[in-house]
Formats: structure tokens, C-alpha cells, sequence
């Protein structure tokens, strides 16, 4: 039974997958900082959205509003990869797999959208 977020898989996978980022981060020279920035603000908003709109499910549409937010997010995540990916070079492995498991949490959100209905949760 789902009481809370975190009994969301995808808002504690979201959570686990910032550590992997600031990980990822870290490596990035000074001269990336704003995409730096921009790489925190997208990933926090994924799990801050998913709890936004869990807070708010009795509404259905509101909660499914809040998910397809969160879905855009983690896309935004994986657009700036793809920017990174051509800038630091070294790190493109790192990139990609990283990038794979944000596509893997946007399928993973959008399912949860789909079959999300108030009333059976």
C-alpha cells in the first residue's frame, strides 16, 4: 500500500540517481558550471515534483500534471548530458550511463502516469 512518496519507487530512485549526478558532477571543469547548475535544479525538481503532486493526489489530474513535470525534468537531465557529452569528452561513458538510467526513470514515471488512477491508490 502506498501511504507516502517514498513508498514511490521512482521518487526514491530519483533520489539515488542525484547521488550518481553529483558524482558525475564533480569531475566537470569550472568552465561547465552553468551547466552544472542547471544539471542540479532539473534533477531535484524530479523528486520535488513526484512529492508536490503525491501530496496533491486526490486530485487525479493534479498528481498526473505534477508527474509529466517530473517526466520533463529528467528529460531536461538527459538534454544537458548530450550537451556535456561533446564538451568534456572524457566523461562520455560515465554521460551515457548515467543518461540511460534517466531515460529508464522518465519510462518508469510515465508508467506510473498512465496507470495512476486516485481511486485505486
Amino acid at each position: 500500500m502506498i501511504r507516502d512518496v517514498t513508498d514511490l519507487s521512482v521518487y526514491t530512485e530519483s533520489l539515488d540517481l542525484i547521488k550518481h549526478l553529483y558524482d558525475l558532477l564533480r569531475k566537470l571543469p569550472k568552465s561547465e558550471t552553468d551547466s552544472i547548475n542547471q544539471l542540479k535544479r532539473a534533477a531535484k525538481s524530479i523528486s520535488a515534483n513526484i512529492s508536490e503532486g503525491f501530496a496533491k493526489r486526490s486530485s487525479e489530474k493534479e498528481f498526473k500534471r505534477f508527474l509529466k513535470i517530473s517526466i520533463g525534468s529528467s528529460d531536461e537531465v538527459v538534454t544537458h548530458f548530450r550537451t556535456i557529452y561533446h564538451a568534456v569528452p572524457r566523461l562520455q561513458k560515465d554521460i551515457e550511463n548515467l543518461a540511460i538510467k534517466y531515460k529508464t526513470l522518465s519510462k518508469r514515471i510515465n508508467k506510473l502516469h498512465s496507470i495512476w488512477r486516485s481511486d485505486k491508490f
